[in-house]
């Protein structure tokens, strides 16, 4: 299918920046920004991304920091800590989203509905509540990585942020239905999700509306 380094370029949707996926080829190094205030865990994240074989493009400890490297650098994916001093995390990538759509993981010491309906508001591809081995930032990569495929596959369709905003909480809340109905992984129910609309000839977000609708596949 693809790999997890292939991302090479930037092609526009509208006004609104993508990150081009690519399938063929040379592997190139995902390159991954970092921005946590605590800097024993700003460390901790940073040896545990060249571990993985990733590139750490940039990092900050602030907000603003972390805003102004983002908007320089374009990296590929962003690790981004909630509660960062200056601007918080969340309205970090909210102004990022204006300019050019990476998938981003939100870190947090705390579990919140409130964040959780804040974050997907702002389309973020991941959520992780610290502490935070290597195990489970790896999977959040590659799960935050497959969400964006979808997304991207979504975006170059629709050509509207806010349509294809609401297209993908469809899509997640449809493969939640599966998942629990069939006990399924997310990248099966996805598949599912992906058959159905070729069957019937439906936008994948028709599909998934849908399911929740009747509540059943």
């Amino acid at each position: 299918m693809y790999t997890l380094d292939w991302f090479k370029g930037r092609q526009k949707v509208g006004n609104k920046e993508l990150i081009d996926l690519k399938t063929a080829g040379e592997r190139e190094k995902l390159k991954v920004f970092i921005a946590e205030d605590e800097v024993i865990i700003l460390e901790s994240f940073k040896l545990m991304v060249k571990r993985m074989g990733y590139l750490v493009a940039g990092y900050a400890t602030g907000g603003k920091e972390a805003l102004k490297q983002i908007r320089e650098i374009s990296p590929d994916l962003i690790l981004m800590d909630i509660n960062l001093p200056g601007i918080d995390g969340l309205t970090v990538l909210e102004k990022v989203n204006q300019d050019q759509i990476i998938p981003a993981i939100i870190v947090s010491g705390e579990f919140s509905d409130k964040l959780i309906d804040r974050a997907n508001e702002i389309g973020v591809f991941g959520y992780l509540i610290k502490p935070i081995d290597e195990k489970q930032l790896e999977i959040a990569i590659k799960v935050a990585l497959n969400r964006y495929a979808e997304f991207h596959h979504i975006m170059v369709q629709n050509g509207n942020l806010t349509s294809a905003l609401k297209e993908r909480k469809l899509v997640e809340r449809a493969k939640g239905i599966l998942m629990d109905q069939f006990g399924l992984k997310e990248s099966d129910a996805m598949k599912s999700l992906q058959k159905k609309s070729r069957d019937s000839n439906k936008k994948i977000s028709v599909v998934a509306e849908e399911i929740i609708e009747k509540g059943v596949y």
